[in-house]
């Protein structure tokens, strides 16, 4: 051994020449030379590296056995192989089981037999430039002429510097997912040669083995549709120069590899008017090559579309990231495709170099091209119709075109689409992680489905910033899953930017890796319903989780939407009715003379002496007195308002909307809560004047009719109050309670208080639909006011008049006492004329009293019907109460017929 390692290389290969041979050193001189050309080239003879043609042996060597379902089997078995991956080494099982399934006896028929191998002449570009580097250049296919050989061979290495990098290979160079991946051991220092090897080694393995994959195996009499027998084929010797004679086929297979490539060849060219390749009709050729030829010519055009859509995207940055990862998917296959021509080319100057004639049992001739180029023909016409159906799409709605692509029954065609989708999902997928694991929105050519406008503020950022962009939602992710990634990302900047909660966001969510590789893509997108959504719950739960704590917490989202209720929505009994009492002397003056500071100054006593002061300071601190719009002839009743300030996060809650929506609740209800007060007056005036007034008989029908006209005033309210109070207000409080409790995101928080909000809004008669409906209750609280204003001059002037009649007679009296004549003449007189004043008020007082009552009960009974024929049930019972005894119903007729249709159409619906 030490004897050996001190030889030299050369050395050796001539001894391991001369032991194969079993000849002397002299007679292995030529092969000696030869295996040294081997050696330092890229060209590897041998075809055991390469797995398909591994299996297509095996499946070959059962038929030959008469055992066709065992190769239908082992295909089955082996397509299943390809698609785990157990085993790492498979071409090495399979190179064993060729081993074990072939006859010891039988001269060996693989590629083996090294001294048949160094007897062959090396091919002529076995020791030149590969065809696969980096970026391969053109097939250098050429014509036989011997003399123009090298003229040739630049002339096509030159036109293949504008071809592209990627291909489609049809003789089982294939995997069903994707591009079969290149060996292991060829990837390791010799990515170049290994490239370069696989198209050499099946050009090797095609002339000495029987036939090419997918031929039939000769017999006696070829069936239908199998390939040519040699005696049907043209001579190769034909000449090709001389115009007379038909075109041999020959030509025609070098011309036919030009075209694959989207070169034009000596008579096949490219014709524009027509947009395909096609044979001039001068050229003499046969029916049935012209036929062949063209359509193995398809092949060339659907190359072309492809090829032309990749050039012209490639370079527009426009198209983005998921664009170009479609282009690169398209590279892919394009890349296989040319491994194919360059295995085609390579066997076609073996037969040249090996001087082998066209009729031979493994020649190139169309049919059989016709048959290789089956399966690429099939993936390039899938790939030409995705072109043309992807055209003018990019980002997430190029992904959803290729995803609906892919719904088809071919498996096939199925694995292929699903192999372009996982790389044109995967810049989705690394956008999709970006958002929601970092709250970042890194789309510079607005290709994912979350939009963002930069001109927004931050005041806005949960509503008007970031929004779905509904063309870019691809079509395998449903619309509920963009909404939580929405919401996901959203709440991260809310709480970045707004909360100015800085936890970083590993803290919040569990680690998740980066979408590294397409296969991340396939797996994720692949189970919708599975991995992908429990990935998107898991963010999304935990993020809106934690934002929720957050505005709890730290800003008192709960407590401020309660305070909402107790002082804007007057739930605060006690603090409403002090303040009302307090604030009485100031609002019946005019409106323009009210001070805002005085106002500000009885709120803060009103909340001193009521239990609103055990509120936190927090909340306290908000509260405050606005100061509406004046009109000429308002008074402090008609611009007082509370307010309450909102501002940092809560604000994204109460929105501007939302307050302007409490002010205009607030209005109506601090004025139903007035027209109480008023009535409470004025039955606390009847109640003192009663007795006082038991002296003057001719009052007693004036105040009898002011009894029952409060009556029906404060029935109407009692009834308005209760419905307002408890059917409107307490009731949205406890549904909007409930769903602010069950809430699992911001956004549903809300949404809920959007709902409660316009729920109130309609049921307290404030909206558009309702607007006869709260003119017509307006109307009633002027009545009301109006009616205590007759009341009060009434007994006003009635007390004044009791007043004077009882100083009358108490001098009078005094006077009889004295001796003297009660009265004068003079005093009777006036005390006569006043009297008569007194009776002449009386009378007008009674006419306006009764005019009063007849317009209350005329506007209370339009209320009604406007209620009897409202959609809204709840009004509709409201009408039921206030007319309970039937009062109004009698005396109105299109009450009657109302009501009748309102029956009618309740038990229709039942």
């Amino acid at each position: 051994m030490a004897a050996l390692d001190q030889k030299s290389p050369n050395v050796l290969l001539q001894s391991l020449c001369c032991r194969i041979t079993g000849k002397s050193e002299a007679e292995v001189a030529h092969q000696f030379q030869y295996a040294v050309r081997v050696i330092g080239s890229n060209y590897a003879p041998t075809i055991e590296r390469d797995e398909f043609l591994v299996s297509e042996k095996i499946k070959k060597e059962l038929m030959k056995q008469r055992r066709e379902a065992d190769a239908v089997r082992f295909s089955e078995l082996h397509r299943k192989l390809q698609t785990q991956g157990v085993l790492k080494q498979k071409w090495s099982v399979l190179y064993l089981l060729l081993s074990l399934c072939e006859d010891p006896r039988k001269p060996s028929s693989r590629v083996g037999s090294y001294s048949a191998l160094f007897a062959q002449p090396l091919p002529r570009d076995a020791h030149s430039t590969p065809f696969y580097c980096t970026r391969p250049q053109s097939l250098p296919l050429s014509y036989p002429e011997r003399s123009a050989a090298q003229n040739n061979t630049s002339m096509g290495t030159s036109m293949g510097t504008s071809m592209g990098t990627s291909g489609i290979s049809s003789l089982g160079v294939y995997a069903l997912n994707g591009p079969t991946p290149t060996p292991q051991s060829l990837l390791v220092g010799h990515q170049v040669a290994g490239d370069a090897s696989r198209g050499a080694r099946l050009a090797w393995a095609l002339p000495i083995s029987a036939s090419p994959p997918g031929a039939a195996a000769p017999t006696s009499r070829a069936p239908v549709g199998s390939l040519a027998p040699a005696s049907r084929v043209t001579p190769r010797h034909r000449r090709e120069g001389d115009g007379s004679a038909e075109i041999g086929e020959a030509a025609l297979v070098r011309d036919i590899l030009y075209v694959f490539q989207g070169i034009d060849g000596k008579f096949i060219k490219m014709s524009a008017p027509e947009n395909c390749y096609k044979i001039d009709t001068k050229v003499p050729l046969c029916k049935s090559l012209r036929d062949l030829s063209s359509r193995l010519a398809e092949l060339g055009w659907l190359h072309n579309k492809v090829r032309k859509y990749t050039d012209s995207r490639s370079l527009d940055r426009a198209f983005g990231l998921v664009g170009q990862s479609f282009c690169a998917s398209l590279h892919q296959e394009l890349k296989e495709y040319y491994r194919l021509l360059s295995v085609l080319h390579s066997q076609l100057q073996v037969e040249e170099d090996q001087g082998v004639t066209l009729g031979g049992e493994s020649t190139l001739t169309l049919r059989r091209l016709l048959v290789w180029t089956y399966d690429p023909k099939v993936r390039l016409k899938t790939l030409a119709a995705l072109v043309d159906f992807c055209q003018g799409r990019k980002g997430g709605e190029l992904a959803s075109a290729v995803h609906a692509y892919g719904k088809t029954g071919d498996p096939n065609m199925r694995a292929l689409v699903q192999h372009i989708l996982s790389l044109v999902s995967h810049p989705i997928l690394n956008f999709l992680y970006r958002w929601i694991y970092d709250g970042e929105l890194e789309d510079t050519y607005h290709e994912f489905f979350v939009a963002s406008d930069p001109t927004v503020k931050t005041d806005r950022l949960w509503h008007d910033k970031y929004s779905l962009r509904k063309s870019m939602i691809p079509s395998f992710i449903t619309m509920d899953q963009c909404r939580k990634v929405l919401l996901i990302g959203k709440s991260i900047n809310f709480l970045h930017q707004v909360c100015q909660d800085r936890t970083p966001t590993g803290k919040i969510l569990p680690a998740s890796k980066a979408a590294d590789s397409p296969k991340d893509a396939t797996e994720l997108f692949t189970d919708m319903e599975g991995a992908f959504q429990e990935k998107i719950d898991a963010a999304y739960f935990e993020t809106s989780k934690y934002l929720l704590d957050v505005l709890n917490k730290n800003y008192l989202l709960l407590e401020h939407l309660q305070a909402m209720r107790r002082y804007l929505l007057l739930g605060q009994g006690d603090f409403i009715r002090h303040l009302m009492d307090l604030l009485k002397p100031e609002l019946a003056r005019p409106a323009t003379t009210l001070y805002q500071h005085n106002l500000t100054g009885i709120l803060e006593t009103a909340v001193r002496a009521t239990n609103a002061q055990f509120d936190s300071p927090e909340i306290l601190k908000r509260l405050d007195v606005r100061l509406l719009e004046v009109s000429p002839g308002d008074t402090g009743w008609d611009v007082f308002s509370l307010d309450y300030h909102v501002e940092g996060p809560i604000a994204t809650v109460f929105t501007r909307e939302c307050m302007s929506h409490y002010l205009r609740v607030f209005n109506f209800l601090w004025r139903a809560k007035r027209m109480e007060y008023i009535l409470t007056d004025i039955w606390k005036g009847q109640m003192c004047n009663a007795k006082l007034l038991k002296s003057m008989p001719e009052l007693s029908g004036e105040l009898h009719q002011c009894h029952i006209l409060a009556s029906e005033m404060v029935h109407f309210i009692h009834q308005m109050q209760y419905y307002i109070t408890f059917e409107v207000l307490e009731c949205s409080w406890d549904e909007l309670w409930n769903k602010v409790q069950q809430a699992q995101d911001l956004d549903h928080i809300i949404a809920a208080h959007e709902v409660f909000l316009d729920t109130v809004i309609a049921r307290c008669l404030l909206d558009t639909n309702n607007r006869s409906l709260l003119n017509q209750l307006r109307a009633i609280f002027d009545q009301i006011i109006e009616f205590q204003t007759t009341q009060d001059s009434l007994y006003r002037s009635a007390l004044e008049e009791l007043q004077l009649r009882l100083q009358f007679e108490e001098r009078k009296k005094q006077r009889q006492d004295e001796g003297e004549w009660g009265v004068t003449e003079e005093q009777e007189a006036a005390e006569n004329k006043r009297i008569q004043e007194f009776h002449d008020f009386h009378a007008k007082m009674r006419s306006e009293l009764r005019i009063l009552s007849y317009s209350y009960q005329g506007i209370v009974q339009q209320f009604l019907v406007l209620l009897m024929t409202s959609t809204d049930e709840s009004l509709q019972f409201l009408s039921f109460r206030l007319d309970f005894n039937e009062h109004y119903k009698a005396r109105d007729p299109r009450l009657r017929a109302s009501l009748g249709t309102s029956r009618g159409r309740r038990s229709s619906n039942m």
